[in-house]
C-alpha cells in the first residue's frame, strides 16, 4: 500500500512538473514575441524619423505635395502666380500640378493634412492661416499683410463676390454693408486687406433672406461680415454655403444663391453668363509646411518645381 501510494505521488509530481514546464513555454514565447514587436516598432519609428528629420539642419526625405480640388479659386490663383499653369498648343490653360499630389477639398482639410505630415507642403488663404501649420517665406518675404501692402510678398489675389441682375433689396443692402467703412473694418480686423470703402453704413431695417455660396477661402471673412450685418439688421437672415469658387459662380449664374464667392478673378465665361464681380478684399496665399519641418524659406522656383513634381525630396531643394 505504501509502495503504491509512493508511486502515485511520484507520478503526480512528474505530471505537475511537466505541466509547469509546458505552461511556461507560451509565456516565454509571448515575451519573446513582444520583445520582437517592440524592436520592430522601434525600427519602424527610426526609419520614419530618418525620412523626415533634418540632416545637418537641412530638410530631407520625400515631399508630400498637397493641393486643392480643381474648382478651388485658391488653387487657380496659386498655379497662376507660381507658373505651375501653362498653355498648350491650342492656347488652352493646363494645370501641371503633379499627379502624385494629395487633393483636399477645403482650407481646413488642407491645414489638417499638413499638420499631420512632417514632409508635406501645401497652400492656404493667408487670412485663414492658424498655428497648426507654418507659413514659409517666399523669395525672402514673409507672408504678412504688411508685406503684401508693401509689394514685397507677391503671392496675393482678390476675394470677389459676384451677382446677376435682379438682386433682392436685402442682398443689395448686404453688399452695401460689405463695401462700407463698417464692413471693410471687419475685413481688416480679420487679417485681410481692404481695397477702400464707400463710407459709413446705416441699418436698413429690411427683412428677408440672402444666400451666399462659394469659396472656402472667402467663407471665414464672409461669416464675420454676416455676423456684423445681422447684428444691426436682425430681420435679415444670411445663409453662407461653403464649397469652392467655381461652384459659387455656377450657383450665382443659375440663381441657386444670391451672391457667389470666388477667391480668384472671374473667368470670361462667368462674366459672359451675366455675372458682375466686386472685389471685397485682397488676400495672400501662404505656402505652408508642418510645424516640425525645418523648412523656413523657399524661392518661387522651388515651389514651382515641387508642385510640378520636378523635385520630390526635400534634400534636393537648393
Amino acid at each position: 500500500m505504501k509502495k503504491t501510494l509512493a508511486m502515485v505521488l511520484a507520478m503526480g509530481m512528474t505530471i505537475a512538473s511537466l505541466t509547469a514546464c509546458g505552461g511556461s513555454k507560451p509565456a516565454e514565447t509571448t515575451a519573446a514575441a513582444t520583445e520582437a514587436q517592440t524592436e520592430a516598432a522601434s525600427s519602424a519609428t527610426d526609419t520614419k524619423a530618418e525620412v523626415t528629420e533634418p540632416a545637418g539642419g537641412k530638410a530631407e526625405g520625400p515631399i508630400t505635395v498637397v493641393s486643392r480640388e480643381d474648382g478651388s479659386g485658391t488653387r487657380g490663383a496659386f498655379i497662376e502666380l507660381f507658373g505651375i499653369e501653362s498653355k498648350n498648343d491650342a492656347g488652352e490653360k493646363v494645370d501641371n500640378t503633379t499627379e502624385d499630389a494629395e487633393i483636399t477639398n477645403s482650407t481646413s482639410v488642407m491645414m489638417t493634412t499638413i499638420a499631420g505630415n512632417k514632409g508635406a507642403i501645401g497652400y492656404v488663404s493667408l487670412g485663414s492661416l492658424n498655428d497648426t501649420v507654418k507659413a514659409v517665406a517666399i523669395d525672402g518675404a514673409d507672408a504678412t499683410v504688411d508685406a503684401i501692402k508693401a509689394g514685397e510678398y507677391k503671392v496675393a489675389r482678390p476675394f470677389n463676390i459676384a451677382v446677376k441682375d435682379g438682386l433682392s433689396d436685402a442682398a443689395s443692402d448686404f453688399i452695401k454693408f460689405i463695401m462700407s467703412e463698417d464692413g471693410q473694418k471687419v475685413v481688416e480686423d480679420n487679417g485681410y486687406i481692404s481695397q477702400g470703402n464707400e463710407g459709413a453704413y446705416t441699418a436698413s431695417g429690411l427683412k428677408g433672406k440672402v444666400v451666399v455660396a462659394g469659396s472656402s477661402s472667402v467663407t471665414p471673412v464672409m461669416e464675420k461680415l454676416k455676423e456684423a450685418y445681422v447684428a444691426v439688421n436682425p430681420d435679415v437672415e444670411i445663409e453662407v454655403q461653403q464649397s469652392d469658387s467655381t461652384t459659387g459662380m455656377t450657383s450665382a449664374i443659375e440663381g441657386v444663391c444670391d451672391i457667389g464667392m470666388a477667391s480668384r478673378d472671374l473667368k470670361d465665361s462667368e462674366l459672359e453668363a451675366g455675372l458682375t464681380s466686386t472685389v471685397i478684399a485682397m488676400d495672400g496665399i501662404a505656402v505652408v509646411v508642418n510645424n516640425d519641418s525645418p523648412v523656413a524659406e523657399l524661392t518661387s522656383e522651388n515651389v514651382k518645381d515641387i508642385f510640378t513634381g520636378e523635385i520630390t525630396d526635400w534634400a534636393d531643394v537648393q
